[in-house]
């Protein structure tokens, strides 16, 4: 077999066809530059026992394995699912292995926010190389961050210490609008108190929740397949949670909304753009910061927002803001939201596009942010 030839015209069409593809790629980066630099994901627990029930129940805790208010293998399931989904939508801005400075984590001081930020977390760092410590058990330890619910005015709404908040709550339910819907509803929600057990004026209360954590129980009961009551029918069931997503839109919205917002969820949105600003002024390494929280946290964040549809947040709903740097170095900010394990669908900012600019945004929201909360509470 004599010597092998180089064929000059294979040749030219290998180096052509690569220098072309390196070209048409760097083009591509040029014209389509963004890049994403980093994520807040703000998320709801997963799937758990009831908080609590009413008196005339017959599902009492002793039915729930670990008690009430606990995540369920369900919910860890829906949180190791979340967590995959995150690897596999940020993969290109994670690495592949844990490292402390791209990852922040905090979570609300309860058994199961902390138990779903673990979950998650198995799902979006299982250990590989050389961070395999155990190779019986792909799981590593990673931190997450909390504080005494008590001292939580970041993720826990509503906060029970502001006076203020509850002040503006009373000049609400005294509304024209509040006071319509209520009393448009108050035969069914008569026979519904007499049904849990209840007098009228006590499942009126809203700041004890009695109605959500009846409403609650029913649900969670269906969901895992314990008796409900012959009145827990779809329409009335139906009609509770049409109620309750109007009363959870009033608590934080509906009546002087922006100063309602300053003293709740405006405080995650401030936390939220000063976490991303330092991304964007390179003064902060973090990539990913999560925060583990309730429905509440996400319905006071997205009133805060006013982009509220008035949907009660599902088990492992998620909120994402994602911070890009444009081809023209300006920073802009997208948000999108995955309800339960549908793609996420797009928030837009009223008053912005949907990839708007971080200064925009912040002047946008400007008047949900206070410069000091706790003083702003103590106001009479």
């Amino acid at each position: 077999m004599g010597p092998s030839r180089v064929c000059p015209v294979c040749s030219f069409h290998l180096f052509g066809f690569s220098f072309f593809s390196f070209f048409f790629a760097l083009l591509l980066q040029s014209t389509t530059g963004r890049e994403l630099k980093s994520v807040v994901a703000v998320f709801r627990h997963g799937d758990r026992s009831p908080i609590s029930t009413f008196p005339n129940n017959t599902v009492k805790e002793d039915v729930w394995p670990q008690g009430y208010g606990q995540l369920t293998e369900i919910g860890m399931q829906q949180h190791y699912e979340l967590g995959q989904f995150i690897r596999k939508r940020y993969g290109s801005l994670l690495s592949k292995e844990y490292k402390r400075k791209e990852l922040y984590v905090r979570s609300t001081d309860y058994d199961r926010t902390i138990m779903s930020a673990l979950a998650n977390l198995a799902g979006l760092y299982p250990p590989t190389g050389s961070q395999i410590w155990n190779p019986d058990l792909l799981w590593q330890p990673i931190p997450v961050h909390t504080v005494p619910n008590y001292k939580d005015k970041l993720l826990i709404f509503p906060w029970p210490y502001c006076k203020r908040f509850y002040l503006l709550l009373k000049e609400t339910m005294k509304s024209n609008d509040a006071r319509g819907m209520i009393q448009s509803q108050m035969p069914f929600l008569a026979q519904m108190a007499s049904n849990m057990g209840y007098d009228i004026k006590t499942l009126l209360d809203f700041t004890n929740q009695k109605l959500w954590k009846a409403y609650d129980a029913l649900l969670v009961q269906k969901i895992h397949g314990k008796p409900l009551p012959a009145w827990a029918t779809a329409q009335n069931m139906y009609k509770l949670r049409r109620i309750l997503e109007y009363a959870l839109n009033a608590l934080f919205g509906v009546h002087k909304r922006e100063e309602k917002s300053r003293l709740e969820g405006g405080v995650l949105v401030k936390e939220i753009l000063e976490k991303l600003t330092q991304v964007a002024e390179s003064a902060m390494q973090t990539k990913l910061i999560m925060y583990s929280a309730h429905d509440m946290t996400l319905v006071a964040l997205h009133v805060a927002l006013d982009i509220f549809n008035q949907r009660l947040p599902p088990y492992a709903a998620c909120h994402f803001f994602e911070l890009y740097k444009e081809d023209n170095g300006e920073h802009t900010i997208e948000m999108h939201f995955r309800n339960g394990t549908n793609e996420p669908f797009q928030f837009t900012l009223p008053g912005c596009s949907a990839a708007c600019p971080l200064a925009k945004f912040k002047q946008l929201v400007s008047p949900i942010m206070a410069d000091n909360v706790e003083k702003e509470c103590k106001k009479i």
